[in-house]
């Protein structure tokens, strides 16, 4: 009789475990569909605030000549010329032939990647 409630309270047991676990994605945990809505992707609304958190800090007015490799991202005009040139996309995705970035860190969510790309997709305007 011992090992039938043994063998009962352990089935509850995984049970319980299996069906209280919830698998997410990392990279869609607190998105929604609509989070990432790039339709009407503006650089003050969704661009800038993804280079503030994830580039200013080596790449704005004040650190890109010490520690931003003199490009400064803040600057609208040399934002626009990476952003044409490929430079942009191409570092914070991580492709093949460009510098990584942000640096020494993890390439930036799928969400923002896909708000830059729209902004530049759409002439990477001044808006």
């Amino acid at each position: 009789m011992k090992s039938k409630a043994r063998f009962l309270f352990i089935a509850l047991l995984l049970g319980f475990v299996f069906t209280s676990c919830e698998w997410k994605n990392e990279e869609e945990e607190g998105i929604t569909v609509t989070d990432c809505d790039t339709s009407q992707v503006t650089l003050s609304g969704d661009v800038k605030p993804i280079l503030q958190t994830n580039c200013y800090p080596c790449h704005s007015n004040t650190a890109a000549s010490s520690i931003g490799a003199g490009i400064n991202l803040e600057d609208y005009e040399s934002l626009k010329s990476r952003a044409d040139g490929g430079s942009l996309l191409g570092s914070i995705s991580h492709m093949s032939g460009f510098s990584p970035m942000p640096k020494g860190a993890a390439q930036i969510s799928k969400c923002n990647l896909d708000f830059v790309k729209a902004w530049i997709e759409n002439g990477a305007p001044n808006d």
